[in-house]
């Protein structure tokens, strides 16, 4: 983690949609990147349900239905796959609830669940500030405030420490309470605390761990409760203690527990004395807790002062939620206003990157032409941005610069939402394919501006996304590639086996292949398609996507000068892929020799590379942390890409940390004229025989289509001992645009697993020339082994 001086905290601007209004003892959890709020109050308790997209910076109210709980605050509030549940917190003054509510977020659904009585002893009464944390299919409650009085306007606070256990039922409604018999020492009574669960990797058992709250004082203890053996204890940690608190929030991103803000005793406060109604004020302290050493590290102390407000103000009941390695951190209370008799509520929402981000997958390539690269890579959730970097084995011209083009780093920072087009709003989080809908994955890839955007705009629906394939592309021909092991190109030759190397591409979700000698580039997309029967009867239900390879889907791509950035000495993994290339190569090329150039930082994960900027001999791309020299792009020199070259490639992610490590490195040449294009449009539906494949012709067929060829991925020994190393069967071969693929063939075909479970088909055209870059497509079986058309 960077030292607290380094601790880059940005503020969220520019919203659209409906923004909800500050309070505080509400809760929020995350659904991939939605942040979903619920409760809360000032000026009363809100029963409204708002969603934030972190991605397209949008707020928006889902239309909720069913069962629909009243508002209430200090609830507990977790989520399970795309199941929300709400127990328990404050409905209105003095009056607080034990019930128990669930929402479907893939339909916005509530429903009010009654959940059997523990077989011994009463369920939870009702409460507020207990924590509710989920583990598996079970939640545990512990602790929180009771009211004493049956009058609402009485209250009469009774502080809690017992503990239950909620056994889920999957997908939808629960089973029941029970109480689980603990051993040790059980924490004292308190409400407002924090409680998360964490299981060490490879070994131990999940722990829950409880630290401090409110009993008449804020508390600084910390308590482990061990779920399998059900022993409760108190590990002794290292470091300096967060002051005692409560209304903090507690989140566990890999294995430290952050903890921040809360409402903490004045200086001079006598801690074991003090009673509930004493003076308090709210902090901005930040630290946490290796889960795995016990060791804690104060990352923004209580004596810091932020007079730049470079960071969240102190604050009380606020959220916090982890959407990968990010926190964000919305609204809460900062004071009180006694004369008002009021809550002082925060209107921000903040978010800090606790990590420099994973290494991107490798390289793909979507397109190639002469001069140019249409590729991609998987995207690496909250990030700001990507550097894309190339080399090859073309001379190296390096520019000399004059004085007035010396590299520089100005200070400016990004502002990654500011306010875009093209938002969608969701109404729902799917958890299944819709077979009607497909989507690629590629947005469109503009390079990032002087005042950058990295908002890219996603719809939360989408659940099928388009693959594209990591190819490497070059004028040679599938059919000189195949040659060797198929003979001439003719009709009889349907059904022999081809041998195609993908050991140079690995990725989640993509399936690509390169040949050492001669490479091909193969343009990826994934089909869905289901079929419901009656009597017998085939209906068939045809799914349909337009392929990148024969349109450029990329806007005019513009520089974003990289001195917006801070660059981060980085050295990726050093796992060769190849003999030939290196996974590092900065720490092994000498130098003089090949040297890594940016091709520009990217918002998102796609691009078009036409060309890419040299730097001075001498000056590295990648610089330190720090006053390093960073290049400014609008003073380098541009060079273009060249007709049949090939060319290197990684990527790495930058969030607010600063850039990650490199992705292994793709290779891929540019065509030389005259090869036809990819065949697109690929559609599939099935029918009696098996099913129907058909494709558009290429776009730029440069002459006369000779032929097409169809090939089938099939299940082969070769391919169990070597999983990258598909085996392809041809199934087709001829001029018109379609074929059938029986049912005899589609049971010899192989599953492929890189991904999703899909059957692996590839089409390519002939011209006077030879076969030209082949489509790619992965149609989708669902997540069995069941046999094709099952």
């Amino acid at each position: 983690m960077a030292a607290p001086s380094l601790l880059n905290w940005r503020r969220v601007s520019s919203f659209t949609g409906p923004v909800p209004r500050a309070r505080h003892g509400h809760r929020a959890v995350a659904i991939r990147e939605l942040m979903i709020i619920f409760g809360g109050g000032n000026e009363g308790i809100a029963d409204e349900l708002h969603v934030y997209n972190t991605v397209t910076n949008q707020w928006f109210l889902p239309a909720v239905r069913g069962d629909i709980p009243p508002g209430c605050a200090a609830h507990g509030f977790v989520c399970d796959g795309t199941r929300i549940l709400v127990f328990g917190g404050m409905v209105e003054y003095g009056r607080y609830s034990n019930e128990l509510y669930e929402l479907q977020a893939s339909r916005w659904l509530w429903k009010k669940v009654k959940p059997h009585p523990p077989s011994s002893g009463l369920p939870p009464c009702p409460r507020l500030g207990h924590s509710f944390s989920l583990y598996g299919n079970k939640c545990y409650l512990f602790g929180g405030l009771a009211n004493e009085s049956e009058d609402s306007n009485n209250n009469v606070p009774r502080y809690l420490n017992d503990f239950y256990e909620l056994e889920l039922q999957h997908g939808s409604g629960v089973v029941g309470w029970s109480i689980p018999v603990t051993k040790g020492v059980v924490p004292s009574p308190r409400e407002s605390h924090t409680a998360v669960i964490y299981c060490k990797k490879d070994s131990g058992s999940p722990k829950m761990y409880v630290f401090g709250g409110m009993c008449g004082a804020r508390l600084d203890d910390l308590w482990q409760l061990d779920l399998e053996t059900m022993s409760w204890s108190k590990p002794e940690t290292k470091g300096t203690v967060p002051l005692p608190r409560s209304l903090h929030t507690a989140s566990v991103i890999g294995n430290k527990m952050y903890v921040f803000g809360g409402w903490v005793p004045h200086k001079g406060e006598n801690i074991e004395t003090s009673s509930h109604d004493c003076e308090w004020r709210c902090t901005s302290s930040f630290s946490y807790l290796n889960l795995d050493t016990a060791e804690w590290t104060t990352l923004v102390s209580d004596s810091q002062e932020d007079k730049k407000n470079s960071r969240p103000r102190p604050r009380a009941g606020h959220c916090a939620v982890a959407i990968g390695t990010r926190l964000y951190f919305w609204s809460g209370r900062d004071g009180y206003k006694k004369a008002l008799n009021s809550q002082v509520c925060c209107k921000d929402l903040w978010y800090l990157d606790t990590e420099k981000p994973p290494a991107p997958s490798q390289v793909q390539l979507i397109k190639a032409t002469t001069n140019s690269f249409h590729v991609k890579w998987d995207e690496v959730p909250t990030v700001e941005g990507y550097l894309l970097q190339l080399n090859t084995d073309l001379p190296y011209q390096a520019p000399s610069l004059d004085s007035s083009a010396a590299l520089n780093m100005p200070g400016v920072r990004m502002d990654p939402y500011r306010q875009g087009t093209n938002n969608i709003i969701p109404n729902s989080i799917s958890d299944t394919v819709n077979s009607a809908k497909t989507e690629h994955t590629g947005m469109k890839g503009t390079l990032m501006k002087n005042t950058p955007d990295f908002k890219a705009s996603t719809d939360s629906n989408a659940i099928l996304h388009s693959s594209l394939a990591s190819n490497a592309s070059n004028h040679n021909s599938v059919e000189d590639m195949l040659r060797k092991n198929e003979g001439p190109h003719t009709s009889a030759h349907i059904g022999v086996l081809s041998c195609l190397d993908l050991r140079t591409v690995v990725s989640e979700t993509s399936v690509s292949s390169t040949v050492s000698s001669t490479q091909t580039m193969v343009t990826q997309q994934t089909i869905k398609t289901e079929s419901s029967s009656t009597n017998g009867a085939v209906v068939k239900d045809e799914t349909s996507l337009t392929t990148f390879s024969t349109k450029s889907e990329v806007d005019e791509t513009c520089a974003l000068p990289a001195s917006k950035i801070s660059r981060v000495e980085t050295h990726g993994a050093a796992m060769p892929f190849s003999k030939e290339i290196p996974s590092n190569p900065v720490a092994t090329v000498k130098a003089g020799e090949r040297q890594w150039c940016d091709v520009g930082i990217f918002k998102n994960n796609t691009a078009l590379v036409n060309q890419f900027y040299l730097l001075p001999k001498g000056k590295q791309s990648i610089s330190k942390v720090g006053n390093a020299d960073v290049p400014d792009y609008s003073l380098l020199k541009k060079q273009d890409l060249v007709p049949g070259t090939g060319y290197r490639f990684r990527v790495a992610a930058i969030n607010g940390c600063g850039i990650g490590p490199f992705s292994k490195i793709s290779e891929f040449k540019t065509c030389i004229p005259g090869f036809p294009g990819a065949p697109s449009a690929v559609r599939i539906s099935k029918n009696a025989e098996g099913i129907h494949l058909s494709w558009e012709p290429p776009t730029s067929p440069s002459g006369n289509i000779l032929e097409y060829s169809a090939y089938l991925a099939i299940r082969t020994a070769q391919i169990q001992d070597n999983p990258s190393q598909l085996v392809f069967m041809r199934i087709y071969c001829g001029l018109k645009t379609s074929c059938i693929v029986t049912t005899g063939q589609l049971a010899n075909a192989h599953i492929d697993y890189t991904s999703r479970p899909a059957i692996v088909f590839r089409i390519s055209a002939k011209n006077e020339k030879g076969y030209g870059p082949a489509t790619q497509v992965r149609w989708l079986q669902g997540n069995n082994k069941k046999a094709p058309l099952n």
